[in-house]
C-alpha cells in the first residue's frame, strides 16, 4: 500500500525572533520540499505550522500519511491527546490556539500517524528539514505570523 511520508522542523532565531520551517514530503518516487519564513514569531509555532502547512498541502486523503518531527511540543500534544483536553476547555491558558484549531480541523481527514526524531541525529529527512527551516527563518523574505502579532502587544508592532 503507498504511503505518504512527511519530515517537518521549526527554527525561530530568538523565542520569539525571525522564524521558519522546512518540510519535506515524500510519496514514491516524488519529492517536494517546502519553506516559509516568518519576521516575528516562536519556535514552537514553527513546528506546529510545518504540520499543518504539509497537511494543506496533500491533494488525496487516499493513503496513510506518517508525519516525523523532532518538535515534543508537537508530538506529546497529539500522540498524548493532550490537544482533545485543551479544545474541550476553550484552549485556556495555552498558547497557539489559532494553530492548535487549524490542526484540528485537518486532523480527522488523513490517516496520520506521528513519529518522533530525535533533532540533529543524523536522519537525513530532518537534518535537510532543520537547513530549510534555517534558511527561511534567515531570508530576507519574511512573513508576517499574524496569529503571533495579534497577541504580542495587542497586535501593536
Amino acid at each position: 500500500m503507498s504511503q505518504v511520508f512527511i519530515y517537518t522542523d521549526g527554527s525561530s532565531r530568538g523565542n520569539p525572533g525571525p522564524g521558519g520551517f522546512g518540510i519535506v514530503m515524500k510519496f514514491g518516487a516524488k519529492e517536494k520540499t517546502v519553506s516559509r519564513g516568518f519576521r516575528l514569531t516562536t519556535n514552537n509555532r514553527m513546528e506546529l505550522w510545518a504540520v499543518i502547512h504539509a497537511l494543506e498541502l496533500l491533494n488525496t486523503n487516499q493513503y496513510p500519511v506518517h508525519i516525523y518531527s523532532d518538535s515534543k511540543y508537537v508530538i506529546d500534544a497529539i500522540q498524548q491527546k493532550w490537544v482533545w483536553g485543551w479544545q474541550k476547555k476553550g484552549f485556556k491558558g495555552k498558547k497557539n490556539a489559532d494553530l492548535w484549531l487549524k490542526y484540528l480541523e485537518l486532523h480527522p481527514k488523513f490517516n496520520l500517524t506521528f513519529h518522533w526524531v530525535k533533532g540533529h541525529a543524523g536522519n537525513p529527512d530532518n537534518e535537510r528539514c532543520d537547513q530549510l527551516a534555517v534558511a527561511a527563518a534567515t531570508s530576507s523574505q519574511l512573513e508576517t505570523d499574524e496569529g503571533y502579532e495579534k497577541t504580542v502587544n495587542g497586535g501593536l508592532l
